[in-house]
Protein backbone atom coordinates (compact mmCIF):
# COMPACT_ATOMS: atom_id res chain seq x y z
CA UNK A 1 0.00 0.00 0.00
CA UNK A 2 2.43 2.31 0.64
CA UNK A 3 3.94 1.90 -2.86
CA UNK A 4 1.06 2.84 -4.31
CA UNK A 5 1.33 5.98 -1.91
CA UNK A 6 4.84 6.90 -3.40
CA UNK A 7 3.63 6.35 -7.21
CA UNK A 8 1.26 8.82 -6.78
CA UNK A 9 3.59 11.25 -4.47
CA UNK A 10 6.08 11.66 -7.19
CA UNK A 11 3.62 12.65 -10.03
CA UNK A 12 4.29 16.53 -10.56
CA UNK A 13 1.20 18.15 -9.14
CA UNK A 14 -0.79 19.32 -12.59
CA UNK A 15 -2.17 23.35 -11.31
CA UNK A 16 -4.72 25.07 -13.13
CA UNK A 17 -3.63 28.38 -14.78
CA UNK A 18 -4.88 31.70 -12.91
CA UNK A 19 -5.85 34.77 -13.54
CA UNK A 20 -4.35 37.23 -11.51
CA UNK A 21 -5.03 40.99 -10.60
CA UNK A 22 -3.26 42.25 -13.11
CA UNK A 23 -5.76 41.36 -15.60
CA UNK A 24 -8.25 42.49 -14.06
CA UNK A 25 -6.49 45.58 -13.23
CA UNK A 26 -6.06 46.34 -16.67
CA UNK A 27 -9.32 45.56 -17.46
CA UNK A 28 -10.36 48.51 -15.44
CA UNK A 29 -8.25 50.85 -16.43
CA UNK A 30 -9.62 50.18 -19.96
CA UNK A 31 -13.02 50.41 -19.04
CA UNK A 32 -12.68 53.76 -17.56
CA UNK A 33 -10.62 54.78 -20.46
CA UNK A 34 -13.23 54.52 -22.95
CA UNK A 35 -15.74 55.54 -20.41
CA UNK A 36 -13.68 59.11 -20.35
CA UNK A 37 -13.38 58.75 -24.13
CA UNK A 38 -16.92 59.28 -24.78
CA UNK A 39 -17.55 61.66 -22.05
CA UNK A 40 -14.94 63.80 -23.58
CA UNK A 41 -16.17 63.53 -27.10
CA UNK A 42 -19.69 64.86 -25.84
CA UNK A 43 -17.81 67.63 -24.16
CA UNK A 44 -15.97 68.44 -27.04
CA UNK A 45 -18.69 69.37 -29.08
CA UNK A 46 -17.49 70.06 -31.99
CA UNK A 47 -18.06 67.04 -34.41
CA UNK A 48 -21.38 66.18 -36.35
CA UNK A 49 -24.02 64.73 -34.55
CA UNK A 50 -24.42 61.86 -36.72
CA UNK A 51 -20.57 61.18 -36.72
CA UNK A 52 -20.92 61.39 -32.57
CA UNK A 53 -23.81 59.11 -32.13
CA UNK A 54 -21.69 56.52 -35.13
CA UNK A 55 -18.76 56.39 -32.60
CA UNK A 56 -20.60 56.60 -29.10
CA UNK A 57 -22.23 53.30 -30.18
CA UNK A 58 -18.79 52.15 -31.66
CA UNK A 59 -17.39 52.60 -28.16
CA UNK A 60 -20.72 51.58 -25.77
CA UNK A 61 -20.78 48.11 -28.37
CA UNK A 62 -16.59 47.40 -28.04
CA UNK A 63 -17.03 48.09 -24.39
CA UNK A 64 -20.04 45.30 -23.47
CA UNK A 65 -17.57 42.85 -25.88
CA UNK A 66 -14.90 43.88 -23.57
CA UNK A 67 -16.82 43.29 -20.61
CA UNK A 68 -18.34 40.09 -21.50
CA UNK A 69 -14.37 38.69 -22.66
CA UNK A 70 -13.00 39.57 -19.08
CA UNK A 71 -15.68 39.85 -16.39
CA UNK A 72 -18.21 37.46 -17.43
CA UNK A 73 -15.30 35.03 -18.14
CA UNK A 74 -16.18 34.42 -21.62
CA UNK A 75 -12.71 33.39 -22.58
CA UNK A 76 -12.55 30.44 -20.83
CA UNK A 77 -13.74 26.92 -21.64
CA UNK A 78 -17.26 25.35 -21.19
CA UNK A 79 -18.99 28.54 -21.28
CA UNK A 80 -20.70 28.00 -25.06
CA UNK A 81 -24.59 28.30 -23.86
CA UNK A 82 -24.91 31.39 -21.82
CA UNK A 83 -22.36 33.07 -24.60
CA UNK A 84 -25.05 31.32 -27.13
CA UNK A 85 -28.45 32.72 -24.72
CA UNK A 86 -26.10 36.25 -24.52
CA UNK A 87 -25.78 36.68 -28.06
CA UNK A 88 -28.99 35.39 -28.96
CA UNK A 89 -30.42 38.54 -26.49
CA UNK A 90 -29.05 41.01 -28.00
CA UNK A 91 -29.67 40.08 -31.37
CA UNK A 92 -33.54 40.29 -30.29
CA UNK A 93 -32.63 43.67 -28.11
CA UNK A 94 -31.20 45.02 -31.37
CA UNK A 95 -34.03 43.88 -34.04
CA UNK A 96 -36.53 44.64 -31.74
CA UNK A 97 -34.82 48.46 -31.59
CA UNK A 98 -34.43 48.35 -35.24
CA UNK A 99 -37.88 47.45 -35.67
CA UNK A 100 -39.49 50.00 -33.45
CA UNK A 101 -37.83 52.41 -34.97
CA UNK A 102 -38.67 51.76 -38.43
CA UNK A 103 -41.89 51.47 -37.22
CA UNK A 104 -42.31 55.37 -35.17
CA UNK A 105 -40.17 56.73 -38.37
CA UNK A 106 -41.58 55.34 -41.61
Amino acid sequence: MSDHHSEHASLPLKRHKTEGPQNHYLAYIISILLTMLSFAIVIYGGLDRSFLIAFLLGLAITQAIFQVYVWMHAKERDHLFPLMFLFTGAFVAVTASIAAVYWIWW
